[in-house]
């Protein structure tokens, strides 16, 4: 087992699926993890998390010494290399040139950390501190343009340090380096698979139902659709599950979703027709938090009226929603509210009427556990779509009007992805309809019409992503379809921003 130390990254969970997907088992526990049960865990290896704080101001985590001098092999990531340095008596200071995204590895000295690691390597920094001076008994084995101390490691001790991320896709060798550590420094074991997990949610599962009943929250996306499957072979007839219309879907979304469900998996969808009730709640609203929560609130509104006395709630919510919400183990920063960690739910959480076994799952790991489960491929790689719909991809108002420009406009897009062939490869592609109106011309008469952006991405657990290069041909003939075929349209732009920085929802 590998421990990770969380010290508030966005991208803690994504170090422990990392290691998990190298078949060895990872938990996440808060940077403060008292030693002594670091100690009674028996972990193989230690990975300190990155982190949002800078090491000297007012309230930052700090690493305690002892867990250095354990004995058990450690890796610090960005802020865990700087937490090691200012415990062992380096010094951090604000870098002279910050680094933000890609940067080129420079590697001065062979060691196993970088077995199989070419010098000239592609890594992905975030950071504004950096460790200025070394503390004693440490040497630098490779370094960036920008960063000196960019890999380091104790001369006799099994520590070591990283300032970039070698968790994030974008490192292209990150998953080496981090099999170096857990399986060739550590020792670890591969010897944990899906199935281990399916088993062991099972289990908890049952024990926690017992007999009584379970509604599941199912939106027709990959999430939602593998914990129905998961809770029906858990428990059987005992689980009820419930698709909410909520006003924001995609054309035709609640009819297809709810044949889905009976033609692909064999069991029945109560349609509930709310969506009258979310747009009146939508008028006059602008930001996007607060469409988040009303959403959300209102779902949980619906399916209270649902939920009887005794009845547990289940939701399809992943670690990139907990995370970007709140912090859970470390202390991580508030990105948005999604709509599974609205208040409702987590005094729903505190009342432990809550179910969600895929909260510590990324969505490429659901994709694996709902094959596992025999889920057909079509419903596994269908694009993921938010739980509050078109109403975050609707910058501004809500609108009848401008709902009906927006579901044409996402008609048009996934038609000609997929008639390019293009879909299955692509992890998510839609239209966004800006709050913006701008001059065209249309039959020789000036128009002054809304504009809309398409957004394509290629990520692998959504955690970060970049923008897809489709061919010229293929934004062609959205283009000029959304533009010809949705009145109230006459410009259509393209997003070519990553995330980080940007998010891949515009709201």
């Amino acid at each position: 087992m590998i421990l990770v130390l969380d010290f508030g990254s966005q991208y803690n969970q994504l170090i422990a699926r990392k290691v998990r997907q190298l078949n060895v088992f990872s938990q996440i526990v808060p940077f403060d993890f008292p030693v002594e049960q670091i100690r009674a865990l028996k972990p193989e290896g230690i990975i300190l998390s990155g982190g949002p704080a800078s090491i000297y101001a007012p309230g930052a985590p700090r690493l305690a010494r002892e867990v250095l001098e354990l004995g058990i092999p450690v890796l610090g990531i960005c802020y865990g290399l700087q937490a090691t340095a200012h415990a062992l008596g380096g010094h951090v200071a604000a870098s002279p040139f910050r680094e933000y995204g890609f940067a080129q590895l420079h590697v001065a000295q062979s060691d196993p950390l970088l077995d199989d690691v070419a010098d000239g390597e592609q890594v992905w920094m975030s950071h504004g501190d950096s460790v200025e001076r070394l503390p004693e008994g440490f040497v630098a084995l490779a370094r960036t343009a920008n960063c000196p101390n960019t890999i380091v490691r104790h001369r006799a001790r099994p520590i070591y340090g990283l300032q970039f991320h070698p968790e994030v896709h974008h490192t292209t060798h990150g998953v080496q380096m981090l099999s170096n550590f857990v399986l060739k420094i550590c020792g670890a074991k591969p010897t944990w698979r899906m199935a281990s997990f399916i088993e062991s949610e099972t289990a908890k599962i049952r024990e926690r139902v017992g007999n009584r009943r379970v509604l599941c929250a199912v939106s027709g996306g990959v999430d939602s659709t593998t914990l129905s499957v998961l809770l029906r072979h858990a428990i059987g007839e005992r689980l009820r599950c419930v698709f909410i219309d909520n006003g924001v879907l995609r054309h035709r979304e609640a009819e297809q979703v709810c044949a889905q469900f009976r033609d692909d998996l064999g069991f029945e969808v109560e349609l509930i027709n709310a969506g009258r009730a979310f747009l009146d709640l939508l008028r006059g609203v602008v930001d996007p938090e607060e469409k988040r929560r009303r959403i959300g609130r209102k779902f949980i509104e619906v399916f209270l009226a649902e939920l009887g006395p005794d009845d547990f709630l289940a939701q399809g919510t992943l670690y990139p929603d907990v995370i970007e919400t709140v912090s859970t183990a470390g202390p991580s920063a508030h990105i948005k509210t999604h709509h599974n960690r609205v208040q409702e739910v987590l005094d729903l959480i505190k009342q432990d009427r809550v179910i969600e076994p895929l909260a510590d799952l990324f969505k490429d790991e659901v994709r694996v556990l709902g094959d596992a489960l025999g889920i057909p491929q079509r419903v596994l790689w269908r694009h993921p779509f938010p739980g509050p719909g078109l109403a975050i991809r609707i910058l501004g108002e809500v609108t009848d009007e401008r709902l009906a420009m927006l579901r044409q406009a996402d008609v048009i897009t996934i038609e000609e992805i997929r008639a390019a062939g293009l879909y299955d490869s692509i992890w998510q592609c839609f239209p966004v309809l800006l709050p913006i109106q701008s001059v065209g011309v249309m039959g020789d008469e000036r128009t002054y019409e809304y504009t809309v952006a398409i957004r394509a991405v290629h990520s692998v657990d959504g955690m970060t992503a970049d923008w897809s290069r489709l061919p010229y041909e293929v934004l062609a003939r959205i283009s000029n379809r959304i533009i010809n075929e949705t009145r109230g349209i006459n410009r259509v732009v393209y997003d070519i921003s990553s995330k980080p920085p940007s998010t891949i929802e515009w709201e």
